[in-house]
């Protein structure tokens, strides 16, 4: 075998792990699913039950988002005005509603 084939084959060898390197982390991904799915193991879900697990937990964030959003509101911040002291308010509102759920407890 000449320095050249050898070349080649280190290069092939080489560009072959590359490629199965960037494979194996995008399969190794999970498909959005959490711990509390209620789909067994052993039955994989349909792409049509996915889409709708996948739907329901983005309602759910965005719910979530939109109460603590709701809840900052209320205790004094305003998203919409373009405020110099932007975190200290964001900041005073977060203290005053964990103290309004701490006091409600």
């Amino acid at each position: 075998m000449t320095l050249l084939q050898t070349r080649k084959l280190v290069v092939v060898f080489a560009s072959g792990v590359l490629m199965l390197s960037s494979v194996a982390p995008a399969l190794a991904q999970s498909g959005g699913s959490s711990a509390t799915d209620s789909t067994s193991a052993s039955a994989p879900a349909t792409k049509a039950q996915q889409k709708a697990a996948r739907k329901a937990a983005r309602k759910q964030a965005r719910a979530k988002n939109t109460a603590e959003l709701k809840k900052l509101e209320s205790n004094g911040y305003q998203p919409a005005q373009n405020d110099p002291n932007y975190p200290q308010n964001l900041q005073n509102a977060q203290k005053k509603a964990n103290a309004a759920q701490a006091a409600s407890q």
